[in-house]
């Protein structure tokens, strides 16, 4: 899922209580289905899946959260700058909570053929969990423990396991190996929505 970017250097913040002036429009769900970047390079962030190598997926998922830190430290990172785009703070959240997801179905994948996904709200969650209210400080670090072990979990991956099947709650069908396109797609296109290279520089 995927807010829309904000290209601006302009941000308009802060309320006296150190809130971004947008903090309580609601935001509208995404509801577009992105599964099409597992075969067909995505122009708002340059992801091509045609890249994604088996033996790099693991170190691409960790060096993923490179720069997120530093990204949550802005002083402007609880602010949206506008009332259709997340604060970089709300990204954060999200992409904590996205690697704990991904590994948690990669697990049902690996543990049987064929697994069903339960359905997962993802706007739903970062309303009722005030991804906007938490500490920025403490997200960077559950985001950088997340991302290795999302990443953990895909060097566990055999040469046998990589066709194993999963199936999401709208019926989208994923094998182990689209699946780490897919969330890879996610974790790098939304560096790009924070104004972060899509891939860290080594």
């Amino acid at each position: 899922m995927h807010r829309r970017t904000c290209t601006s250097p302009e941000h308009e913040f802060v309320s006296r209580q150190g809130r971004s002036r947008f903090a309580d429009v609601a935001i509208t769900p995404d509801t577009k289905d992105w599964t099409w970047v597992i075969e067909r390079p995505c122009a708002a962030c340059g992801f091509d899946p045609s890249t994604v190598r088996r033996d790099d997926i693991a170190d691409r998922i960790a060096r993923s959260a490179v720069g997120w830190d530093a990204a949550l430290a802005r002083p402007e990172a609880r602010d949206r700058p506008d009332e259709a785009t997340w604060s970089v703070l709300e990204y954060g959240c999200h992409l904590r909570d996205v690697h704990r997801i991904m590994r948690e179905r990669l697990g049902l994948m690996l543990a049987q053929d064929g697994a069903a996904f339960a359905n997962w709200d993802q706007d739903a969650t970062a309303v009722e969990d005030a991804y906007g209210e938490q500490d920025p400080a403490t997200v960077a670090a559950e985001l950088a423990a997340e991302a290795a072990a999302f990443a953990a979990a895909y060097r566990t991956v055999g040469d046998d396991d990589w066709a194993r099947t999963g199936l999401r709650s709208n019926g989208s069908a994923f094998t182990v190996e689209s699946f780490a396109i897919y969330a890879l797609h996610d974790l790098e296109h939304h560096r790009v929505d924070v104004g972060l290279a899509a891939r860290p520089a080594d």
